[in-house]
């Protein structure tokens, strides 16, 4: 077959370009008077330690967004509330504890099975308040308009927010709108920031979480980041795929409700269940030891990520979160999870060990073990 270039081979996922060699000093050519031999020049498509420009695998969650993270937004927006390193800051004014939290949606394509851009919004900035223990009540919405956008489609996106918003019975009080040029956006943009209160006792954080709990998983993952995929390149597959977009009121304060010791909540969205993981393990300075045989995927997401060449547990989610709490309580937090989450079945799929590496070791189907790494760029971008 021939190189797309034609001076380029690929060799084992690496792009070898072939260069003349450089004239020798003496004016002579390296064989007789025939043209010099190619020397091959390596170009490693893995990201560089150094990096100088933003790159799309900057906004997936992984390496790269942490890098941000910790080498510029830390560093240049340093606040003690920030150090809790969880979905949202915890705040306290006039003896009362509220929950803050913000959220920027760039989804492509803006509508897809199960949700769309303004659904997503919503429910994503609801779930991180309630991933901070708090009841949500208050969003923002800000929005970035391309010029030459149909008035319908905002219409409709808006109309979505609204229901999303009533489903998860908070209200839209204030915003704002921004037009750029033709070209200049992907039709639209929508940031959302939200507030909630927290109404009991519990400190439901990463450092909350102790040796011995048990990870309890809300339901079947990797549902919103097919979807989206799915329809994004055109795939039809024999059993269709649905985004588990979703507010998570329900569970989450049926849990609080029921007076269980949640000692930490995370929803799964940008990098799926092991990239949660992997940022709760590191938090809390412990080991979380995973099984996978545990995790419910559903035989639609494994044989699309499986023709797509994805792994699931890096596959985004929109409506599905991990609870870690005692062990004793892993039976009553499945119950209360079962009758109020929709979708695939709740699981507890591990436990965390008292080592504290800060790692997330997963034993696979045939009892070997590894660790779970972030990713190091975008497995799939734009799906949030």
């Amino acid at each position: 077959m021939k190189p797309s270039h034609k001076n380029a081979v690929p060799i084992a996922g690496v792009s070898v370009n072939f260069e003349p060699e450089p004239p020798r000093l003496d004016g002579s050519d390296s064989g007789g008077g025939t043209a010099a031999p190619a020397r091959p020049a390596l170009q490693c498509p893995v990201p560089l330690p150094q990096r100088t420009e933003i790159t799309i695998g900057h906004g997936g969650g992984g390496k790269l967004t942490q890098e941000l993270i910790d080498g510029i937004f830390r560093p240049a927006f340093a606040h003690a509330a920030q150090e809790c390193r969880h979905d949202g800051a915890v705040l306290k004014l006039s003896g009362v504890r509220l929950a803050f939290t913000t959220d920027a949606h760039v989804v492509s394509p803006l509508f897809f099975p199960g949700g769309n851009i303004g659904r997503v919004a919503v429910n994503g900035t609801v779930n991180d308040l309630l991933m901070c223990g708090a009841r949500p009540l208050w969003l923002s919405a800000g929005f970035v308009l391309e010029e030459g956008l149909p008035i319908e489609t905002l219409r409709r996106v808006a109309a979505s927010m609204s229901a999303a918003a009533a489903a998860a019975g908070v209200g839209i009080v204030t915003g704002d709108t921004k037009v750029v040029e033709r070209g200049k956006g992907d039709g639209l943009y929508v940031t959302t920031a939200g507030i909630g209160v927290i109404e009991h006792a519990l400190t439901i954080a990463p450092a909350a979480i102790r040796p011995g709990d048990a990870i309890v998983l809300s339901g079947d993952i990797g549902r919103h980041g097919m979807a989206i995929m799915a329809t994004r390149e055109g795939l039809a597959f024999e059993s269709p795929i649905e985004s588990d977009c979703a507010p998570l009121v329900e569970p989450v304060q049926a849990l609080l409700a029921a007076g269980l010791q949640v000692h930490c909540l995370r929803d799964l969205t940008r990098g799926g269940l092991a990239t949660a993981l992997v940022e709760l393990a590191e938090a809390s300075g412990l080991t979380f030891g995973i099984n996978e045989a545990a995790v419910p995927v559903t035989e639609a997401v494994r044989g699309a990520c499986e023709i797509l060449g994805l792994e699931p547990l890096y596959v985004a989610n929109e409506g599905r979160f991990v609870c870690i709490l005692p062990e004793v309580q892993a039976p009553s937090a499945l119950e209360i999870l079962q009758r109020t989450v929709p979708g695939g079945p709740p699981a507890v799929i591990g436990r965390v060990r008292a080592q504290t590496a800060g790692e997330v070791l997963l034993r696979s189907v045939i009892g070997a073990e590894r660790i779970l790494y972030r990713l190091s760029g975008e497995q799939l971008p734009r799906i949030c």
